[in-house]
């Protein structure tokens, strides 16, 4: 995958001279990181450079494993200098770390290669006055960008908020201080990260260096408002994004948040419908936060929602949270699904839904003789007492086992929820939640759509010929006066 972590913001002239003065006091190489372990400046080697500082030289910015490495020793949180051990397996030696704080706010992180002798207590207080003057050179920096940061946020959070009048104005100034073009396309991104126990402030400069990448592509622009554990990142493209292009982007966030706060870092991730106009920004953000709920109820999805993909779902999702629950049901569909007794003829039922009551295609893909799926499919109408040849009833029962997918989803044990597998979110799912993340899939997304009729038998692939309905005995199935409408639907009660 591309790397997609970002160089930090290059120090100020002031900066780079304090980190090579007090290079040149210790005779060792020094560097000035930020919060997120990205080099800022740094000095000339000292004869002690390690793999790890030369590869963040040639890079500019270090491998994703050093990284969540130092910040798994919990630089951020410490309130003094200290060790970091070295690691050979990295190609990385000790470091001797300060954080760099001023009036509470996190700014950096000052690095000293420790290998060889040990600092001495003169070495340790040249280190401390450079890191104070460091503090204030940074802190002073962050004080101007925070001004023109603020003022951002709130443009976008009125342009995706629910007062009209607010939208219209941040939509105004948006365009013209040239800060995002009118369209052609607008899409709005939310992520989340809860529940996160991390230093103050670290989530909020975690999720800005996991997003800040996507502000300025070679297709898009777009704008970063984040609070605590919340980002959203309004992007305009000049031309429509490709199908799998935020598939890509959000995967390459949540990685990058996996490397700067921990592989168990639980990340949510909503992707609203791509919309024609920075005025419908809003939409998308709506949107968005729909498929953010579907990230969070179905843990298949690795913490990643598309809107555009949700099919049904997106009606179902924008239910509350009180509402979405086993009542929704229809009344014949849970007698059928009463106890779990019933798997075979479940099957049975989804695969006829999803192949649009086609009785010849549903017993190809079973695998069974129409003689048995006839037989299955009058159990079925007999529990749930409704009429499979009527197109309202088949609606019933088809949204019905959807929505007894999502609620049953939403119970399951959450294995993977922050974490997209390899390949993408998609090669985690279920055949049933496919079409949430697979454009070129059949909608249904049901795992009997295409499925092949073939069996392997010895080693060879043989095709599997099914009997053609005129040569079997209906008599002993259908029931009085049911037929097949000449369609292959299914028989009729009467």
């Amino acid at each position: 995958m591309k790397k997609w972590i970002q160089r930090a913001r290059p120090g100020g002239e002031a900066v780079q001279s304090l980190v090579d003065a007090l290079a040149e006091v210790l005779g060792r190489s020094v560097v000035l990181d930020d919060p997120l372990v990205r080099m800022i400046c740094t000095s000339r080697h000292f004869g002690d450079e390690d793999r790890v500082r030369v590869r963040t030289l040639l890079q500019g910015v270090a491998d994703d494993e050093p990284i969540r490495y130092v910040l798994s020793q919990g630089v951020a949180g410490w309130a003094r200098p200290g060790v970091i051990p070295g690691r050979d397996d990295l190609g990385l030696q000790p470091r001797y770390c300060v954080p760099i704080r001023e009036r509470g706010h996190m700014l950096g992180i000052l690095m000293v290669v420790a290998a060889g002798e040990p600092l001495t207590a003169a070495e340790i207080e040249a280190i401390d006055v450079t890191a104070s003057a460091v503090a204030a050179e940074l802190y002073e920096e962050q004080l101007a960008s925070n001004v023109e940061e603020e003022q951002v946020r709130r443009l976008v959070n009125q342009l995706v908020g629910t007062n009209s009048a607010q939208r219209c104005e941040a939509h105004r100034r948006l365009v013209d201080d040239d800060l995002l073009p009118t369209g052609p396309y607008v899409v709005v991104t939310s992520v989340t990260v809860p529940g996160q126990r991390e230093a103050s402030g670290q989530v909020a400069v975690a999720l800005r260096g996991a997003l800040e990448p996507f502000r300025q592509t070679r297709a898009a622009r777009g704008l970063l408002a984040i609070e605590q554990d919340r980002a959203v990142l309004v992007q305009v493209f000049e031309r429509e994004p490709a199908e799998d292009e935020f598939d890509q982007q959000c995967r390459a966030v949540v990685c990058s948040l996996r490397t700067f706060l921990g592989r168990e870092a639980a990340t949510v991730v909503g992707v609203g419908g791509r919309q024609t106009a920075l005025s419908r920004a809003w939409t998308s953000y709506d949107q968005a936060r729909v498929a953010a709920r579907a990230a969070r109820r179905l843990p298949q999805l690795g913490g990643i929602g598309d809107w555009e993909r949700l099919g049904e779902y997106a009606v179902f999702l924008q239910l509350p949270e009180d509402v979405l629950n086993d009542s929704l049901v229809p009344q014949p569909l849970r007698r059928l699904l009463k106890g779990g007794g019933n798997a075979r003829l479940e099957e049975t039922l989804r695969c006829f839904l999803e192949n649009a009551g086609s009785v010849p295609r549903t017993a190809e893909i079973l695998e069974i003789h129409r003689t048995s799926l006839y037989y299955r499919l009058r159990q079925i109408q007999e529990i749930t007492g409704l009429d499979l040849d009527n197109g309202a009833n088949r609606l019933v029962l088809h949204m019905g086992l959807r929505l007894w997918d999502l609620l049953r989803a939403s119970r399951a044990p959450s294995r993977q929820r922050s974490e997209p597998p390899p390949g993408g979110p998609a090669a985690a799912l279920p055949s049933e939640e496919a079409p949430l993340l697979q454009r070129d899939e059949a909608p249904s997304g049901n795992p009997y759509v295409g499925r092949s009729s073939t069996r392997s038998v010895h080693g060879q692939t043989r095709h599997h010929e099914l009997p053609l309905a005129k040569d079997l005995p209906v008599s002993d199935f259908l029931t009085p006066g049911a037929n097949t409408n000449g369609q292959g639907r299914a028989p009729c009660t009467n």
